[in-house]
């Protein structure tokens, strides 16, 4: 039976219909589910427990997302790519094996790790993952400084995200030493586990645009092997606008007006150069921490806090300055 029909309590039930499995199979294999599977379903509700459920909600947590109209649509494509395949091998139909290692190229910030985790979440609930979980890394985790060291290290990042997704940021950083650098070894290692690893985890190479395009067609090896490139957009002024206000919103704070038009006018302004922070949500989020403690600052002395003081960031809270707003990124 495959790994996906024994953790899928629906396509157990089309094997039983379709008499592939016995009554006595089908049990077998809802037993070996967790609690949450096994769970018989309701003829007019469905269980919160369940993984449409579960599934459905991954889905509405990314559509929720501000902006990434075209990463939404094509998660939605890589989706009902699987739930076909799925059906398929169910009805003895030939089926196109789930390979699902991508490439996610884009500024910081821009949503990349949100996306990989919510991913992960998609397709542990569509039982092509076991787990789900993120593994995020980065070149330090798996390079090494002698000769083998760089193998133990990427084969114990690996092993961590088996059942999962192992995400590493910056992945161009492996290929750009020379001909004695270790990144290469860990290269080498990470395709031969995914080979000898097929269908137990995923990886997601992610990094710059332009540093991430180079890299993939230089190494056969990795463009052959991930087939799904993803392109992350930086937002506009609109879409941070958004995210400023969600941010702020949480943490029961407003702009006034005057504290949102030189906001807007900043933002606009920094889309307009070349800076790798333009048009990110981090830069947003650094901006809105720093106006929460110059407003801390400009209230501290002051006797007898209104709660509408206390939640207002006004004009002269709101400061773009780049060093000072990184110290704290």
């Amino acid at each position: 039976m495959p790994a996906f029909e024994s953790r899928n309590p629906d396509l157990v039930l089309v094997g039983l219909e379709e008499g592939r499995l016995s009554a006595v199979e089908a049990i077998q294999a809802l037993s070996t589910s967790c609690d949450s599977h096994t769970k018989k379903r309701q003829t007019d509700t469905e269980s919160p427990d369940s993984s449409e459920w579960r599934l459905r909600e991954a889905l509405s947590e990314l559509d929720s997302l501000i902006g990434l109209t075209a990463v939404k649509a094509l998660v939605r494509e890589l989706v009902a790519y699987v739930k076909i395949q799925q059906i398929r091998e169910m009805r003895q139909l030939a089926s196109e094996a789930l390979v699902l290692h991508m490439v996610f190229s884009g500024n910081p910030g821009t949503g990349k790790t949100t996306c990989a985790r919510l991913m992960g979440k998609i397709f542990r609930e569509m039982g092509v993952l076991e787990k789900g979980h993120l593994v995020e890394r980065e070149r330090a985790d798996l390079v090494g400084e002698y000769i083998g060291h760089t193998a133990q290290k990427t084969r114990e990042q690996i092993k961590k995200a088996l059942g999962g997704i192992l995400f590493i940021d910056e992945a161009y950083s492996l290929a750009t030493g020379g001909e004695k650098d270790f990144g290469k070894e860990s290269i080498s290692t990470l395709i031969k586990a995914m080979e000898d690893n097929k269908d137990k985890f995923i990886v997601i190479l992610a990094g710059y645009r332009e540093e991430m395009t180079k890299f993939i067609q230089s190494n056969p090896g990795i463009r052959s092997r991930f087939p799904i490139h993803i392109e992350f957009p930086d937002y506009t002024t609109e879409e941070l606008m958004l995210i400023a206000d969600l941010m702020l919103k949480k943490r029961d704070y407003r702009l006034d007006v005057a504290a949102r038009a030189k906001l807007e006018a900043q933002l606009s302004r920094n889309l307009g150069t070349d800076s790798d922070h333009s048009g990110n949500a981090r830069l947003v989020r650094n901006i809105i921490e720093r106006a929460i403690r110059r407003q801390a600052l400009r209230l501290v002395d002051k006797k007898q806090l209104t709660r509408e003081e206390l939640m207002l960031i006004r004009r002269e809270d709101i400061e773009y300055n780049h060093e000072a707003v990184y110290r704290f990124g």
